[in-house]
């Protein structure tokens, strides 16, 4: 398979824009999927230049319900007249950062008719499934970083419950995709068994420091290949590279083929 990244914080050449955010074109060779849709429509603008054509896109999914993964959500439903858009059923609750400003998803596109609410398992094709783990029990704390939800009128922490995460099981091979990895890529590397994990670590908030360092060395006796970005920082990559071999990370503009 061959995956474009469309939109990520940092950029390949000054040909492509970059943002706070990520969105993932991801070519199947029988289906043509979108993971994620960044922040704004500069996602469009960036697949435009790769001579891609999200007209085309056949499935869609949101990682989880922040603006930076589904802010282009309703351009997507715009330019896209045929792709069911799979999210779940929790993303479009009232999501806030740690100094208490919304950082949800807009919430006017709910009438549309192709986005599908998920819970558990979604068989969507053949070799392509969406899910959560939310009825897996977390090996290490997940961490919230002072994010919270507003629910029945109360804030309280982010149990993150709206991320799920994409596998795609092609030619013996699994690759895992996960946004943003929010209920933490060391357990999420504990309940899944994937050659690849592309997506990125939630890292950025971390210290260069002993507690980096140790995480980058549990990743290196993982048998998954990491090919990451957007919120797994770039001082943090860097650091971690170090320390796991098995690690790579991903550009606006850049294509791989797994």
């Amino acid at each position: 398979m061959k995956i474009y990244c469309l939109i990520e914080n940092t950029k390949s050449s000054d040909l492509f824009d970059c943002e706070h955010g990520l969105s993932l074109f991801i070519d199947t060779g029988s289906l043509k999927i979108l993971f994620d849709m960044g922040s704004s429509d500069a996602y469009i603008e960036n697949s435009k230049k790769l001579d891609l054509d999200l007209s085309e896109v056949d499935v869609a999914i949101i990682s989880h319900g922040h603006y930076d993964h589904g802010g282009g959500l309703k351009s997507f439903l715009e330019i896209n007249k045929k792709a069911k858009v799979y999210i779940s059923k929790s993303a479009f609750e009232p999501h806030y950062n740690g100094q208490g400003k919304y950082i949800g998803l807009d919430t006017s596109v709910t009438y549309s008719d192709r986005i599908i609410l998920t819970d558990g398992i979604v068989n969507i094709d053949t070799g392509v499934t969406v899910f959560n783990c939310n009825r897996l029990k977390p090996k290490y704390e997940i961490e919230c970083f002072g994010q919270t939800a507003l629910k029945n009128g109360e804030y309280i922490n982010e149990d993150y419950r709206h991320e799920q995460y994409l596998m795609i099981e092609e030619n013996g091979k699994r690759a895992l995709f996960s946004g943003c990895s929010h209920r933490g890529i060391l357990n999420i590397v504990n309940w899944i068994e994937a050659d690849y994990i592309v997506g990125g670590f939630h890292f950025s908030k971390m210290e260069l420091n002993k507690e980096l360092e140790d995480r980058a060395c549990y990743l290196n006796t993982v048998k998954s290949h990491f090919i990451t970005c957007h919120c797994t920082g770039e001082k943090q990559f860097e650091f971690m590279k170090k320390y796991a071999k098995n690690i790579e990370c991903i550009r606006s503009g850049e294509i791989m083929e797994i």
